[in-house]
């Protein structure tokens, strides 16, 4: 690689003169570095940061109010964070701490406070999610402006910008946003701890780390073989002191991250919510099997479903192996520069073989091509529950390994073979674009044939000898075959408003991931949308859709409960209704989103309210959160996000009848055993059926446990 690097202007050692005038106040030094940058930096180059910068933020924060409470199972945790704070620290689902999200809660403390602040709305769930994303796209400018060119740097940002699975998740409140940052940050830090060969950037990147852990667990985790890995390869330093920081770093990342595991595992259960997600009310077991291993290996206890079904066979999550990423929706998602990503990211290996070993542009390239790498590997082949909005954690690594490998490519496109190579994979990249776009075949049908003739063109040009005169055409034709089909669907995503638990960017597409009723596909499966983002399946899949009997966008699927059929919704609204156990009609929500709540209704349950911890009780965490969230007082959330969980068994639940802790029971929700769960739910529902009198109120079937 033959990329440019700057370096700081130089201090002179002689004495100034006494100046005659005061120097400009430190908020105007303040203000001019921040609009112009350093001294040695061109004049429009701090300009363009900040250009970037406020195009990100219009893009993440436009009409964000659009998705309401995007993804009702965290915000209404958010909320129960935000009025008791042993729900704030233990991430619980419902003020009165019966239960725990199935994830560490550092994503929803962010979140929760800003709740605290600016009181309960989706904007100030939202607000932190986006900015969240302007920060990740600055480190990753700062990241690669270190050791290149400006150019290159803008290049990255701008690519993560417009990644499609980016702007989605940036705009939505699931954990994946403080993730993502977390996991730049740790390879910011590496890399400055590279450049420098001191202790403290290490450890600092370990917290990180430590803190990603918290945020989703495991897969905070896949970063580390590459952050120690590139570390032992390229820091100044010896073999002893190299081993010594590695060492420092993980005792950080086990001090950052476990502080908390150890206090939920010390403080007695009868003390503290239950861990959700886990069967034995153990965050170790959530950890290792539910949200860790078992997502590798599908055997996750407890799950709405079996996993993938290997290289052969398909599963609700689509199926396993070295194709997964380019198949279904997920290829719209991330896929778009992935195959000139890995084939920029080897040539540039191959263009600076002969760099030292301790050189910081070969050390960035490694950590962001072997992030991407490790990353795609391991969600390629993972059998366990798997989402396409899970590449978001490749964002990054693909800004920055594509960016910095087409910077080494044009520096060195002098050699024929770097110039055949690089027009290869552009017209390769034009083709795939063609490929995505014709899965939503209704939509932009001319932008696949813009993005063909451009990628030809730019072929043909990067074909040519280096000349000066056409340098700008080939970068802007190279630009538009890369970049605009993502940035189509990147335009798709941010106009359109995105609810319930699993959300995808861009339009409707052909296939769908597996599963019932699919994961994106046109048309439903029985109680689901019609047209909708998700498909629909028994249960319905959260997501933008057409709502029966109105147009415009539908925050959430409708479904059934089980036994149920789809229940109509009005223009705008998410409500599904069916029949409940017994005959009975249930509630409104379904495993995957909930749904609107009647004023009738929302009005009996906060009927005094202060007199009970829970106003009420349903299966299912979604299900909950939607009354949670109308009402915004405590709702009990049976069995979890999949009604599988033991929480709270019957015994428990008769017990906090009987001390009058709960008034009302709502029928329906998800319910009954899940993949080797528990049954606790279904018993439950049936005892409140054989015991309590039934009332309908808009359209519900509800129970009052005090009568």
């Amino acid at each position: 690689m033959t990329t440019t690097t700057t370096t700081p202007p130089a201090t002179s050692s002689v004495s100034a003169p006494v100046r005659a005038a005061a120097p400009p106040g430190r908020g105007r030094r303040l203000l001019r570095r921040l609009v112009r940058g350093r001294a040695d930096t061109a004049a429009w180059e701090r300009p363009a940061l900040l250009g970037l910068l406020a195009v990100t933020a219009f893009l993440y924060l436009w009409d964000l109010a659009a998705s309401g409470y995007a993804n009702s199972f965290y915000s209404a945790a958010v909320q129960a964070g935000s009025v008791n704070w042993e729900a704030f620290f233990y991430g619980s689902s419902d003020a009165a701490n019966s239960i725990t999200v199935d994830k560490p809660p550092a994503s929803l403390w962010i979140m929760a406070l800003s709740v605290r602040l600016f009181g309960l709305s989706s904007w100030s769930i939202l607000v932190p999610e986006a900015l969240m994303g302007v920060a990740t796209v600055a480190l990753v400018y700062v990241i690669v402006r270190r050791r290149f060119s400006a150019q290159t740097a803008l290049l990255a940002g701008g690519v993560l910008a417009i990644t499609p699975v980016a702007a989605l998740m940036f705009r939505f409140n699931n954990p994946d946003a403080l993730l993502v940052l977390l996991l730049t940050l740790s390879a910011d830090l590496t890399l400055r701890g590279i450049e420098s060969g001191r202790l403290r950037w290490v450890v600092l990147a370990g917290v990180a780390v430590g803190f990603g852990f918290l945020t989703k667990q495991l897969q905070a985790f896949l970063i580390l073989p590459v952050l120690a890995g590139v570390y032992l390869a390229a820091a100044p330093v010896s073999w002893r002191k190299r081993f010594g920081h590695l060492f420092a770093a993980l005792g950080a990342v086990v001090a950052s991250a476990g502080w908390w595991v150890a206090i939920v595992e010390l403080v007695p259960a009868s003390l503290r919510p239950y861990i959700g997600g886990s069967q034995t009310n153990s965050f170790l077991e959530l950890t290792f099997g539910y949200n860790g291993l078992g997502r590798l290996t599908g055997a996750e206890t407890g799950s709405v479903t079996g996993g993938g079904g290997g290289n052969a066979g398909g599963g609700m999550w689509g199926e396993t192996g070295i194709l997964r990423l380019f198949q279904n929706e997920i290829g719209g998602q991330i896929a778009w520069l992935l195959p000139p990503a890995l084939v920029l990211f080897a040539l540039a290996l191959v263009l600076g073989r002969r760099m030292t070993r301790t050189d910081a542009r070969r050390a960035t390239l490694l950590v962001f091509g072997g992030w991407l790498v490790v990353t795609a590997v391991a969600f390629s082949f993972m059998a366990g529950i798997f989402h396409a909005y899970y590449t978001v954690a490749l964002a990054p690594a693909l800004a920055g390994t594509v960016a910095i490998g087409a910077a080494a490519a044009w520096q060195a496109r002098e050699r024929l073979w770097v110039r055949i190579l690089s027009a290869v994979a552009v017209l390769g990249t034009g083709v795939w674009a063609w490929v995505l776009l014709s899965e939503a075949s209704d939509w932009l049908p001319w932008l696949k044939v813009v993005v063909l003739i451009a990628s030809i063109a730019s072929a043909v040009l990067l074909l040519l000898p280096p000349r000066r005169v056409l340098a700008a055409v080939t970068i802007g034709a190279t630009l538009m075959a890369g970049l605009l089909g993502p940035l189509a669907y990147t335009i798709e995503t941010v106009t359109t408003a995105h609810t319930g638990s699993i959300v995808t960017a861009g339009p409707a597409v052909a296939s769908g991931m597996g599963g019932p009723g699919g994961g994106r596909g046109p048309g439903g499966a029985p109680g689901g949308t019609g047209a909708g983002q998700a498909g629909g399946s028994p249960g319905g899949f959260g997501g933008q859709g057409t709502p029966p009997g109105g147009t415009g966008t539908a925050p959430g699927g409708i479904g059934t409960v089980p036994g149920g059929t789809a229940g109509g919704a009005p223009t705008g609204g998410t409500t599904g209704t069916g029949t409940a156990p017994g005959g009975a009609r249930g509630g409104m929500g379904s495993l995957l989103g909930s749904g609107t709540v009647g004023s009738t209704l929302a009005a009996l349950l906060k009927s005094d309210a202060s007199r009970y911890s829970w106003v009420a009780a349903a299966v299912g965490s979604n299900s909950a959160a939607g009354y949670q969230l109308a009402t915004r007082e405590a709702v009990m959330p049976i069995g979890g996000f999949n009604g599988s969980d033991p929480s709270p068994t019957l015994a428990q639940f008769k017990t906090y009848v009987a001390e009058g802790r709960i008034h009302y029971f709502i029928a329906g929700g998800v319910g009954g055993q899940s993949n080797g769960g528990s049954s606790a739910s279904s018993e439950i529902a049936a005892w409140v059926a054989d015991t309590f009198t039934a009332q309908t109120v808009d359209g519900v079937t509800v129970y009052d446990l005090t009568s």
